[in-house]
């Protein structure tokens, strides 16, 4: 039915390209007004859920069947992803997070026990909290500043920057090789903003010991629950479709070209003129694809503004390798206690972090069974300690590995432990270690186009988002608006449906004042609770 024709029925025909967090999570909120809406969502790929994948693993090797190898957790603060889980029966599982910074009495420093690294930054450490806010207290002055040249200005040792900083952001914010270039907001929010905080600063350690964080469920069974859902409830979901350009955005609606994508091809190529090809015209549009794909998508129909703020989002190609080798990841990673890495106890706190991480003790006083078992690691490289790789042991992080053998520690031999090694940047390729991956022990390998959370991202794209939003029928979603986090995805995709006129469904006041901050940022819309967005 043309667009003219659903009008007259009083709906609108909004089309929605992505199915990743941001698309599922906006045609979520407009099906709850089936009067209103209809809603077609285009995905490219065979799925739903984006970055969000699952694969299968061998049982009997590995401890379970299953591992979420795309996006695998995040922060307790992720309440509307967990409000999606809880819908379809899925339940987050907590975590005592304990990570592993680096390699040797040099470079190594931990959140389970007092460091050597620790003990000589602790100035530093101690100057980074006062730091943070002044930060907090000049902005956005201050806060567009990139971290390095905030290191700089504040006279911080360059080692504390390159061994501890430039690490924990990294990894926690999923900021890569660009994290030196990023803004000191997000660094700044990371410690202090109630909704977007992953923990608490610590004067004492930088990184606080054992924070809580939490483990998904199965993401691709997850997806699929969510998209039957919504097909259920009318919302057409073509995978494996292609959007080739759009031909048009005026009052009478937004006109695509589509096409059937044949997954085999080499790097997703299609046909646009083909016979199977097909000009489609809808009302709105919500592009929840990722900045440099929204605009290559909108071609000649893009406006300056859109070009320039689109513009400034920069994405890069990494690589994550999943795989079984122990003997690389231990020659690479600190992944057994090692005394002659720790520091003399300060405290009796520091005491029993000893004790616990030597097991010594049976738990810990919030009952996390003893032993020092990392599951989050960082290496830098010694000819640009600014660069680094990430890994995951996914064995000790993800709940799947203890629930699957009733037990609250992995049961898994270190030999048969999966591992996610994530190499940042391709055109660093010069500098990985991935070559020294055993190719026999490798389980996948996938390839991420991820966004660089340079300081130019808020200079440029996340205050431009709202002279954007909305113009020309068209709505921008992605966690690339703000800071790549699951969360951000929802809420993104969540207030797109909002300025189409869907309700927002309250249902928690953290997420819900979560929502009222993105919407007046992204969107320059202020929330009052119980009125539709316009």
């Amino acid at each position: 039915m043309s667009s003219e024709g659903l009008l007259k029925e009083g709906k609108k025909h909004v089309v929605i390209v992505g199915a990743g967090a941001a698309g599922m999570s906006c045609a979520a909120t407009l099906v709850q007004h089936p009067e209103k809406y209809k809603v077609t969502m285009i995905e490219r790929n065979g799925f739903c859920g984006g970055q969000a994948t699952s694969i299968s693993l061998d049982k009997e090797k590995y401890g379970t069947s299953w591992l979420n190898d795309g996006v695998q957790g995040g922060s307790p603060i992720f309440r509307h992803t967990f409000n999606f889980f809880r819908r379809y029966g899925h339940e987050p599982q907590e975590v005592k997070l304990q990570v592993a910074f680096g390699q040797g009495k040099d470079g190594f420093w931990t959140n389970v026990f007092p460091s050597q690294l620790v003990d000589q930054y602790s100035a530093d450490i101690k100057k980074f909290g006062k730091v943070l806010k002044i930060i907090k207290w000049t902005m956005p002055v201050l806060g567009l500043v990139p971290i390095r040249i905030m290191l700089r200005m504040f006279f911080f040792s360059k080692d504390f920057g390159d061994k501890m900083v430039f690490p924990l952001i990294a990894l926690f914010l999923g900021t890569g090789n660009q994290t030196a270039n990023v803004a000191c907001a997000i660094l700044e929010r990371l410690f202090d903003d109630p909704n977007m905080k992953l923990w608490d600063y610590d004067s004492e350690t930088l990184l606080p010991n054992l924070p809580t964080m939490v483990t998904f469920p199965n993401c691709d069974q997850f997806y699929k629950d969510w998209a039957a859902d919504l097909r259920s409830k009318g919302v057409d979901i073509r995978l494996n479709t292609d959007v080739s350009t759009i031909l048009g955005r005026s009052a009478k609606g937004v006109v695509l070209q589509t096409a059937p994508l044949d997954p085999n091809l080499k790097d997703h190529q299609v046909s646009d003129t083909g016979p199977t090809a097909a000009t489609e015209t809808f009302d709105d549009l919500v592009l929840a694809v990722l900045a440099d794909d929204a605009k290559k998508l909108l071609g000649k129909t893009a406006t300056w503004k859109e070009k320039f703020v689109l513009g400034g989002a920069r994405f890069f190609d990494d690589i994550t390798i999943t795989h079984s080798d122990s003997k690389y990841f231990a020659s690479n990673y600190e992944t057994s206690f090692n005394p002659d890495l720790c520091a003399k106890p300060k405290s009796e706190a520091q005491d029993k972090q000893i004790k616990f991480a030597k097991k010594e003790i049976p738990k810990n006083d919030d009952g996390e069974p003893a032993g020092y078992r990392p599951m989050y690691f960082t290496h830098s490289y010694p000819e640009d300690p600014q660069k680094i790789e990430m890994a995951f042991d996914c064995t000790n992080y993800q709940h799947q590995f203890r629930k699957d053998n009733d037990a609250e520690i992995a049961p898994i031999p270190f030999e048969n432990h999966v591992f996610q090694s994530i190499f940042l940047d391709k055109t660093h390729r010069n500098l990985w270690t991935i070559d020294q991956i055993d190719e026999s022990k490798v389980i996948e390998k996938k390839w991420w186009h991820q966004l660089g959370h340079r300081w130019q991202h808020y200079v440029r794209v996340v205050p431009g988002m709202m002279f954007i939003n909305g113009k020309n029928r068209t709505w921008f979603a992605g966690s690339w608006t703000l800071v790549n986090m699951h969360e951000l995805a929802c809420v993104s995709g969540i207030a797109a449906a909002y300025r189409l006129g869907a309700e927002y469904e309250a249902f928690d006041d953290f997420a819900e004042d979560f929502f009222k901050k993105y919407l007046l940022l992204s969107h320059g819309v202020r929330y009052k609770a119980g009125k539709k967005g316009q």
